[in-house]
């Protein structure tokens, strides 16, 4: 039988703002309750950013502290509810580890090349993710082509990426007009992640542009799970634009139970994540 999938919801992103449409999530209140109808409509968990008053990327301690408290207060306490890090070309990998340190998330992501940016990251690197470890912080490392694949398995085998607790997530195209992800484009990532060095870890996608559900269904019924929401894309399956990120959770939703696939709650995503399910 099939793992339930575990949907989480990533609904504003680093870069779109509500000139690119006014359902995005910008302010903590706005944050909160999108998150209660996400839930609601199957997601398990949130991937958080938060913005500045200008509605830019932040690492900010005390935004993140506000959207934290109001995702508890509207969408209750069992939502996983996963942090950036994502640098956006503001953040260098020490600014990053401090804000984690300070914030101290259940759930925090982090761009592998962007972590191990230079050999002499390493170190350090290795370092912050064995306390993160220790202290039982669910950890999933962003990879965004075969040999980030390629290269997390091989910073793994050495000792600097611990593997409690840890998941992967597979990113399919970037910000660009016209992007359009497809299906086929998780096999490059399926073929180095189940080669000789493969890891016994959770793994999820993302995808950018109109063909997102297409690609998450893929996943989902190759054994993975899925991230969606506007923060990689605005558009249904059919072409029009979404009118919320609950909407793209309920069809995701929706797509997965019709091909026998069932929905993880927060309980089930949490065991799973912890290496306990």
């Amino acid at each position: 039988m099939a793992l339930p999938l575990v949907i989480t919801v990533a609904p504003n992103g680093a870069r779109r703002t509500k000139a690119d449409h006014p359902a995005l999530p910008i302010d903590p209140r706005e944050i909160g309750l999108d998150a209660a109808r996400c839930r609601e409509a199957g997601a398990a968990m949130i991937h958080l950013h938060v913005r500045d008053a200008e509605q830019r990327h932040t690492l900010d301690l005390d935004r993140y502290r506000a959207a934290l408290a109001a995702v508890r207060r509207e969408a209750g306490p069992e939502m996983i509810c996963q942090v950036t890090t994502e640098a956006v070309g503001l953040y260098a990998p020490a600014e990053q580890m401090a804000a984690m340190r300070a914030l101290k998330p259940e759930a925090f992501s982090v761009a592998l090349r962007e972590l191990f940016a230079e050999p002499e990251d390493e170190a350090a690197a290795a370092a912050f993710l064995a306390e993160q470890a220790r202290a039982g912080v669910l950890v999933q490392h962003i990879l965004y082509d075969a040999g980030d694949v390629t290269r997390f398995q091989g910073l793994a085998a050495r000792g600097l990426i611990p593997l409690d607790r840890a998941s992967v997530l597979f990113v399919l195209g970037r910000y660009a007009v016209g992007q359009r992800s497809d299906p086929a484009d998780l096999l490059p990532f399926l073929a180095a992640w189940n080669s000789e060095h493969h890891l016994d870890l959770p793994w999820a996608l993302c995808a950018f542009g109109p063909r997102e559900a297409a690609c998450l269904v893929a996943a989902a019924a190759l054994g993975g799970h899925a991230r969606v929401g506007f923060e990689n894309n605005l558009w249904r399956p059919d072409g029009s634009l979404a009118p919320d990120n609950a909407a793209q959770v309920a069809g995701l939703a929706a797509l997965a139970r019709s091909i026998g696939i069932g929905i993880a709650t927060p309980v089930q995503a949490r065991a799973l994540y912890s290496g306990e399910g």
